[in-house]
């Protein structure tokens, strides 16, 4: 519609300009056409059909008429910018009508006060694109997400706020979600559908109800107050279109809050979804399923879910018949690039962190590929709307890179050493060391020779433990393995670099998400103080070993590698393309890490598995020469290479 407008517009331009140079009849038209020229100047927006969508009779209703939401959740921040369009693109081709996106507010305030809207972290470009694209946008601000996302979205520095406890009637913590929530507003508000925009639906809060059922210590009272704060905010700050909350069915009583739609996730009994619904919404609808799951999350160390593409076929079926909306969560994962990814944890393990891969076994792919799923479900939409379902757009190139040479190491202990290290009586969090991610180095120099059971209870929560220089073990939280035998011997170092894997980001834990080494140290049960020097490696920025000061860069030749071998060490390499596509870099043979493509933190791998291949954008890669770096946790054999290959590996397990 507004392209329309603006080729009208530009037409009329036009139109007059040629009148005006024409001398006879410049005096006619002159006085009429600035006129008219004034007019358009001053009428940019109205030309434009602004729609409305709204809450009435039972219905989601749209420019009048009641509509069914067929939607699809995406998140921007685990997409390059270059590529939303094309993924707007594909859920359009699913047939779909809407995209649901949540909010992560600590990808924005990486710092108090200091907030970041740009690249993959232009929200209002993404909901704007999204319109233009033709798709509704539900937006989901939080402030709590969940989402497999670190710290279920909020920023790890909230921690370290005095008096603070996130998801309760809390004041400082209150202060700091309004803060967040107007800030958001001033990026997006005016993208809802009531300004002219494509947002129709903004959720307050995020699956209350799951955590006011793990809370039981706090008063039901107090987190109804709590639920109805944060939705006080939102319309405070400006959004001012319908607003609703997502909870399983079983659990609207802590999650649902006067005002709001009620919507019910993973509920596949139609019927008991309308009970429940009419219950909290004044004997009416409408009816949605929030979060329709066509796959499921994947954990490190576990075997990657697989959900079968005809019954959730069947189900959409079924949703579409019986006047359901509903939102797949997800119909396109993405990726958890850099430090992003979150963790569950359970009573066999102490953490789960989340893949860097959030392929989800959706409907789209990782790398935004056709699945059998996205064409069964397609097949099935196509067969109820009126509407046109346009196809697939092309597929993303691909490329695969034979070998790729590493050419240089430097031991990460080097690297270390160059920081200003941080002592301590007691080794400190990463939060009491102001760092959010990344990796710790907690060195303790020994005069005496000591030996016996190293235990850190505390570990939060990958370490591995050398002496001297020299790998004597690895602990891990995800094994509950806190544990070893050391040796120690006269005038020895211990170090201890411990791994952030990725804060809880659901359930009643997520109260308790410092990482680092948290609790004593001990051995033989005696806490081990004094002098305890922290190296601070987050890993924010690409450690580029030519740029590094002071640190001994070594040519990867086999004679080196056996020095640094059982080292934390650092490779880099160089390669050059001749053109640019998606590509997955094989991982099995390595160890444990992180890996920069560009100076790009892709992510983290890890032997165990089941992801071993990691996604590489191709508009991450450029034509001419790129550079790789990658910092190898155990570095238990030397490596002088990498391949990358076209078809990622996402659910091989492999012994630890």
């Amino acid at each position: 519609m507004l392209t329309a407008f603006l080729n009208k517009k530009k037409g009329l331009l036009k139109f007059g300009i040629n009148l005006i140079k024409q001398e006879n009849t410049m005096k006619k038209f002159l006085g009429p056409l600035m006129l008219l020229f004034l007019l358009i100047a001053a009428l940019p927006a109205f030309g434009q059909k602004k729609h409305t969508f709204e809450i009435k009779g039972g219905n989601f209703v749209y420019d009048g008429k009641a509509v069914q939401i067929h939607s699809g959740e995406m998140h921007y921040a685990r997409i390059p910018h270059q590529y939303w369009r094309h993924r707007f693109q594909m859920i359009k081709a699913m047939g779909l009508n809407t995209v649901a996106t949540y909010v992560f507010w600590n990808l924005h305030e990486t710092e108090p006060g200091k907030w970041d809207f740009t690249g993959d972290k232009n929200l209002a470009e993404y909901i704007k694109t999204a319109g233009e694209e033709g798709l509704m946008v539900i937006l989901r601000p939080g402030p709590y997400a969940c989402a497999e996302w670190e710290f279920g979205g909020y920023p790890w520095w909230l921690q370290n706020v005095p008096g603070m406890e996130v998801r309760r009637d809390n004041e400082a913590f209150l202060k700091h979600t309004e803060q967040y929530i107007n800030r958001l507003a001033k990026e997006v508000a005016h993208l809802q559908i009531t300004n002219g925009g494509p947002i129709i639906m903004v959720q307050a809060e995020n699956e209350f109800g799951s955590y006011v059922s793990q809370r039981k210590d706090i008063p039901l009272e107090e987190h109804r107050a709590y639920n109805a704060k944060i939705k006080k905010q939102l319309e405070a700050a400006g959004f001012n279109v319908p607003l609703f909350t997502s909870d399983g069915s079983w659990l609207f009583e802590g999650g649902a809050t006067p005002g709001a739609l009620p919507t019910a996730n993973g509920e596949s009994n139609i019927e008991n979804l309308k009970k429940v619904v009419n219950q909290y919404n004044n004997g009416q609808g409408p009816y949605m399923v929030a979060e329709f799951y066509p796959g499921w999350l994947a954990h490190w160390a576990e075997p990657h879910p697989k959900v079968d593409a005809s019954g959730i076929a069947r189900q959409t079926e079924k949703y579409i018949t019986n006047d359901v909306s509903f939102n797949f969560y997800m119909v396109h994962g993405g990726t958890n690039f850099g430090f992003t990814s979150g963790a569950n944890y359970d009573k066999n393990h102490d953490i789960q962190p989340d893949l860097t891969s959030y392929d989800y076994d959706a409907p789209i792919s990782e790398a935004g590929w056709v699945t059998p799923k996205f064409d069964s479900i397609r097949n099935v939409i196509k067969k109820h709307v009126s509407y046109k379902v346009p196809e697939a757009p092309k597929q993303i190139p691909l490329i695969e890179i034979p070998s790729i040479k590493l050419d240089k190491v430097a031991n990460v202990f080097d690297i270390a050493s160059t920081q200003k290290p941080v002592y301590s009586d007691k080794p400190l969090t990463f939060e009491q060391l102001n760092q959010g991610h990344g990796y710790v180095l907690y060195s303790r120099k020994f005069n005496q020779p000591i030996s016996g059971t190293l235990s850190i209870e505390g570990l939060r929560d990958f370490a591995v433990i050398y002496v001297n220089g020299e790998k004597v073990g690895e602990l891990n939280r995800y094994y509950k393995n806190y544990t070893m035998e050391i040796d120690i011997p006269f005038n020895s170092t211990l170090d201890i670099l411990v791994e952030n894997m990725g804060r809880i980001n659901y359930g009643a834990e997520i109260v308790r998400n410092n990482k680092g080494i948290i609790s004593p140290v001990k051995i033989n049960d005696i806490e081990i103080t004094g002098d305890w020097a922290m190296y601070k490696l987050p890993m924010s920025e690409t450690p580029v070993l030519s740029d590094l000061k002071n640190v001994k860069v070594y040519d990867n030749t086999p004679a080196n590698a056996a020095k640094l071998k059982g080292c934390p060490v650092v490779y880099q390499g160089t390669f050059n393309l001749t053109e640019t596509g998606d590509t997955f870099i094989d991982m099995e043979q390595w160890g444990k890490g992180i890996i920069y493509i560009n100076g790009i933190n892709i992510g983290r791998y890890w032997k165990v598995g089941p992801q071993q291949t990691l996604y590489i954008p191709g508009v991450w890669l450029k034509k001419g020469s790129n550079q790789i770096v990658i910092f190898e946790q155990l570095n238990e054999e030397a490596k002088s290479d990498v391949k990358t290959v076209k078809v990622p590996v996402l659910t091989k397990l492999l012994s630890n």
